[in-house]
C-alpha cells in the first residue's frame, strides 16, 4: 500500500471542530441533503419491489466477493480478447506510476478525465502533475473543487460544500468571464464553454469505472452531464482506473444496480448517461485502451467476513445524504476521499487503523444508513466491529510499552464491578469524592482527559441513597412496623382478656 496514497488522517473530533463552527457550511450542506433526501424517497417510493431488488444487489455483491479471484481473471481475458491491455496495481504508487508511463508513452501533456473517487483516492493528479502533465476535471463538481484548489467532500455532489455566490466568484477568478451571475444556468454555460476546446483536442482519456462486467469486458460509467461520454468517446487513447470491487459476473447482473444506483444517488428513475464500451476497435470510440485494476488495501478487507461487505459499495452517497453527523460536519473533517459512514468503514481498511483509527467512532450508531444502502450493506454493525478492532489494536500498542490511559481505566472498572462487594465500595467512595465537582445537584466538569465527556453534557451526581440501600432501609422499616403492629396486637389480645374476666367477675361482685 502506497504511504503517499493513504496519509494519516487528523482525529475526527479535531478535524471537525472547524467544520462546527461555520455555520455557512452547515446551511450548505442542510439545504443540500434535506433536498437530495426528499427527491430520492420519491422515486424508491414508485419502485414496489425495492426492497427485493436491494436484496438482489446485497447477494450479487456478496457472492462475486466470494469468487472475486475467479471473475478477475475472466475480466481480464475479456477485455485482451477485445483489444485491450489490462494492467494490475498492487497500490497507489504503482497505479500512478502505471498510468503516468502510458500518458508519457504518448507525449502529450495533458488528459481529460471523467469524475473518479478510485484516482482521487490514491492521488492520480498530483502524481500526473509531479511528472509534468495536466489532468482536467470535466464533471462540473468536480472542476469546482479543482478550479478552488479544494478537496472533495461529498461522493456524488464534491463541491457540496459551496454555494452558488460562492461557486460565481471562483469562476470569475479563474475561467470567466468577469461579469458572470450566480443562475446555475450561467454557470454551467461558462464550464462548457471552458471544457469544450479541451474535450475536442485532448488526445488522452481518463476514467474510473461504476461496474465493470466479467463475463464480456465491459466498462460502465454512469454520469449526469455528458462529460464523461466525451472523455470515453472522442481521445484516441482511454485509460480506465477500475477498483477490483467493482466487478459483476454477468451481463444480466448490471440490470440490478443500473435499477438502484441512479435512485439512491441523483434521485433519478434513469441517469441521463449511461456509457458502455469493451476493448477498443478502429473507428469507434478510442483507438488503444488500457484498463488498470486496482488493489489498494482492497485484498486485505476480503479477509474479514464482517467487514468485507463494505466492498459491495456502489458509490451512491445515500448514507451521506441522511448521516446527522455528516450533515453537521461536512466530508472534510473525515480526511479521506470517502466521507460519511461509507468512509468510516472503507477507509480504515484501505489505509489501516493507524492512519484512520478515529474514523468509525464518527457515528451515531442510528442505522439511518443501512436503512438507505441499496446494497443492504450493514454498517452500524461494521462500525462496531471496527470500533473493536481499533481498541485492540491501541491495547496491542500499549503492551509495546505504551500506557494507555483509556485502557487502563477501563480495566480498573471492570476490577471494581467484578464483585458485589467492590461495586457498592465504589459508590461509597464515589459518593464522598465527588462533592468538590458537584454543584446545585450535578457535575458541569470533570479533570483532565474526562473533560471531554462534561464538555457537551451535565453528569447527575450520585444519588445520596442508592436504590439498594434505599430498598434495604425500606424492608427493615417495613419488618419494624410490621413487628411493632403484632406486638400491639398481642397487648390488645392481652387487654381483652382480662376485660373479659372482669366483665365475669361483675355479676358476682353484684350480686
Amino acid at each position: 500500500m502506497s504511504g503517499a496514497a493513504w496519509p494519516e488522517v487528523p482525529a475526527f473530533p479535531l478535524a471537525a471542530k472547524p467544520a462546527l463552527a461555520d455555520a455557512q457550511l452547515r446551511r450548505n450542506l442542510g439545504r443540500a441533503t434535506s433536498t437530495i433526501r426528499g427527491k430520492r424517497a420519491d422515486v424508491v417510493a414508485e419502485m414496489p419491489d425495492w426492497e427485493q431488488l436491494r436484496e438482489a444487489g446485497r447477494a450479487l455483491k456478496e457472492r462475486t466477493l466470494r469468487h472475486l479471484d475467479e471473475h478477475l481473471l475472466a475480466l481480464e481475458a475479456a477485455v485482451t480478447a477485445r483489444g485491450g491491455h489490462v494492467h494490475w496495481a498492487r497500490d497507489g504508487a504503482e497505479a500512478n506510476a502505471i498510468v503516468t508511463r502510458l500518458v508519457q508513452a504518448k507525449g502529450v501533456s495533458d488528459v481529460v478525465k471523467v469524475k473518479s473517487m478510485a484516482t482521487v483516492e490514491i492521488e492520480l493528479n498530483e502524481a500526473l502533475e509531479a511528472a509534468g502533465i495536466e489532468a482536467l476535471e470535466t464533471d462540473l463538481a468536480e472542476l469546482i473543487v479543482q478550479l478552488g484548489r479544494d478537496r472533495p467532500s461529498h461522493i456524488l455532489v464534491p463541491a457540496i460544500h459551496r454555494n452558488r455566490a460562492e461557486i460565481r466568484d471562483l469562476f470569475r477568478r479563474t475561467i470567466g468571464p468577469a461579469d458572470l451571475t450566480d443562475e446555475p444556468t450561467v454557470l454551467a454555460e461558462a464550464a462548457r464553454r471552458f471544457l469544450r476546446e479541451r474535450f475536442l483536442s485532448a488526445r488522452v482519456g481518463i476514467s474510473g469505472a461504476n461496474f465493470a462486467v466479467a463475463e464480456t469486458g465491459a466498462i460502465a460509467v454512469l454520469e449526469s452531464e455528458g462529460n464523461g461520454r466525451m472523455c470515453t468517446t472522442l481521445p484516441e487513447t482511454l485509460i480506465t482506473v477500475c477498483g477490483i470491487e467493482k466487478l459483476v459476473p454477468t451481463w444480466q447482473d448490471l440490470e440490478v444496480f443500473l435499477q438502484l444506483l441512479p435512485r439512491s444517488s441523483t434521485a433519478e428513475r434513469m441517469n441521463p448517461y449511461t456509457t458502455l464500451w469493451a476493448g477498443a476497435r478502429d473507428g469507434d470510440g478510442p483507438r488503444e485502451f488500457h484498463l488498470v485494476l486496482l488493489d489498494n488495501g482492497r485484498t486485505g478487507s476480503l479477509g474479514d467476513e464482517l467487514a468485507r461487505q463494505t466492498l459491495a459499495c456502489i458509490r451512491c452517497s445515500a448514507c451521506l445524504n441522511v448521516c446527522p453527523v455528516y450533515e453537521r460536519t461536512g466530508g472534510h473533517a473525515y480526511g479521506s476521499v470517502y466521507p460519511g459512514p461509507i468512509g468510516a468503514i472503507l477507509s480504515p481498511q484501505l489505509a489501516g487503523m493507524r492512519a484512520a483509527g478515529s474514523l468509525p467512532f464518527a457515528s451515531s450508531l442510528c442505522g439511518a444508513c443501512y436503512e438507505v444502502c441499496p446494497v443492504k450493506i450493514d454498517i452500524p454493525t461494521v462500525l462496531v466491529h471496527l470500533r473493536d478492532r481499533s481498541n485492540r489494536e491501541r491495547a496491542a500498542e500499549s503492551l509495546r510499552g505504551k500506557l494507555d490511559p483509556e485502557r487502563l481505566a477501563l480495566q480498573a472498572v471492570a476490577r471494581g464491578f467484578a464483585t458485589r462487594g467492590r461495586y457498592e465500595r465504589l459508590q461509597k467512595l464515589g459518593r464522598r469524592g465527588q462533592w468538590p465537582l458537584a454543584r446545585k445537584g450535578k457535575i458541569e466538569r470533570l479533570p483532565g482527559e474526562l473533560g471531554g465527556w462534561t464538555a457537551a453534557r451535565d453528569l447527575m451526581p450520585i444519588p445520596p441513597q442508592t436504590f439498594r440501600e434505599w430498598w434495604i432501609e425500606r424492608e427493615a422499616a417495613g419488618d419494624a412496623a410490621a413487628g411493632g403492629a403484632a406486638a400491639g396486637d398481642a397487648a390488645a389480645g392481652g387487654g381483652a382478656a382480662g376485660d373479659a374476666a372482669a366483665g365475669g367477675a361483675s355479676p358476682e361482685a353484684a350480686r
